[in-house]
């Protein structure tokens, strides 16, 4: 007997083991399972092959072999208007923005999601994400009254919250996560065990959608792909220490906060520390550590509260604060951090920006880079994320243990001993 109200099921399939484990093992418990496909893109690879279109033919053959309904869904235009159009718009702005979370919450979890309930009907949607509902595995415990939350999956190594953290309460309250409580290795068993030995020992898709990972020689990177979108800008690369220019970059585009360089000089690598937009100049380190990479604090634009706005940013018994974890790379480790609402402020009077949070972690942090989303966590509840604005001031500019003086001193000495300071090669 089913639990709830739920009996009819569209999962995403995407052609690979966790969608498949996933419809296999909705299927296994009764449920009226349906297998739909999102397409986002429209384009070929090197070989002349659409791989949207390969990985389509993939889901529906599985479909196929497991006896479900199986659906298309065409969402090209809503992933190029809300998702691509925004990504190219950052890219010339400077930023370094992240598609697959925009993609979860604006096509996935919205278009999608809305296209499964709507036109092919259904109780619920499943996708292959490693993450976890508070209403159950089967939606059990869900509850009109309490919200649905997002909570981190089983297998911590495979853990998903990160790209889900702007998901829609609507969404998640309506979505399950069957191999959220499944360690990777037995997710392979179980497509290996149903038949699809070939889909469970599948290498993992790591790229963006539309670009595919560079893993053979020919292959285009991500480089090349913008390339096409966004014409090169040339400009200086900037020494942060002695302001000389050591070199040319073809395009901020082409760069991101704590990215190596091709940079060397005195047997050592230079870093990408900051961008300019106005000058066009990409500051640089020549160390992976240097003080100027990091920060203490960072400042964000308008947070998505899964399960809504936690009751202490706005209460003065919490001082209007509140202490959680947060990572704005998936997979990094989480970091301690007591976050509030920012400031804002006219000639007379100060108030609370409840569109802007100020982030302070416990620790520096290395490269935090304007335009990646910032993910906070209570114990096993991802609650949300909120995208980076820009770092506070780095370790550098505020001089800690005396850096910088202490940099600038090692620079006038190699100056006065007759060091060169400008050659690169």
């Amino acid at each position: 007997m089913l639990a709830g109200k739920v009996r009819r099921v569209v999962v995403g399939m995407s052609g690979g083991v966790d969608s498949t484990v996933s419809a296999i093992l909705l299927k296994k418990k009764g449920f009226e399972v349906v297998g739909a496909f999102m397409k986002n893109w429209d384009g070929v690879d090197e070989t002349g092959v659409c791989t949207a279109d390969r990985d389509c033919e993939e889901a529906e053959r599985v479909a196929g072999k497991l006896g479900i309904q199986f659906h298309q869904v065409n969402l090209v235009k809503e992933y190029w208007n809300e998702v691509f159009e925004d990504l190219l718009e950052d890219y010339r702005d400077g930023l370094t923005p992240n598609p697959d979370i925009l993609c979860n919450s604006r096509v996935k979890f919205d278009h999608f999601y809305s296209h499964a309930v709507n036109k092919i009907g259904c109780d619920a949607i499943a996708t292959g994400h490693y993450a976890r509902n508070s209403y159950g595995l089967e939606l059990e415990f869900a509850d009109p009254t309490r919200p649905a939350r997002l909570l981190k999956s089983v297998d911590r190594t495979k853990d998903q919250t990160f790209f889900l953290s702007q998901m829609p309460q609507a969404a998640l309250r309506n979505t399950m996560f069957p191999v959220g409580e499944l360690p990777k290795s037995v997710v392979k068993q179980i497509a290996a065990q149903a038949g699809f030995p070939e889909i469970a020992s599948k290498k993992e898709s790591m790229g963006i959608c539309f670009v595919g990972k560079k893993s053979a020689p020919g292959k285009r990177g991500f480089q090349e792909f913008i390339s096409e979108y966004i014409p090169d800008n040339p400009g200086d690369l900037v020494d942060i220490d002695t302001g000389l220019v050591l070199g040319q970059h073809s395009g901020l585009h082409h760069w991101t906060v704590g990215q190596k360089t091709k940079l060397h000089r005195d047997f050592h690598s230079y870093f990408v520390v900051s961008k300019n937009t106005e000058s066009n100049e990409i500051m640089v380190a020549d160390d992976s550590k240097h003080p100027a990479l990091y920060c203490e604090n960072f400042f964000t634009s308008s947070p998505h509260w899964i399960a809504g706005a936690p009751d202490q940013l706005r209460s003065p018994s919490s001082d209007r604060s509140l202490e959680a974890e947060f990572r704005f790379q998936n997979m990094s480790p989480l970091t301690q951090c007591v976050m509030s609402f920012n400031m804002s402020s006219t000639y007379n009077w100060e108030c609370m920006d409840q569109n802007s949070l100020i982030v302070s972690a416990a620790e520096p942090m290395r490269a935090v880079t304007p335009g990646q989303f910032a993910a906070f966590y209570q114990g096993d509840e991802c609650m949300g994320s909120a995208r980076i604005v820009r770092p506070g001031p780095s370790l550098y500019m505020l001089n800690v243990r005396n850096c910088r003086t202490e940099i600038l001193q090692e620079v006038e000495s190699r100056k006065t001993k007759g060091e060169d300071v400008t050659s690169v090669t």
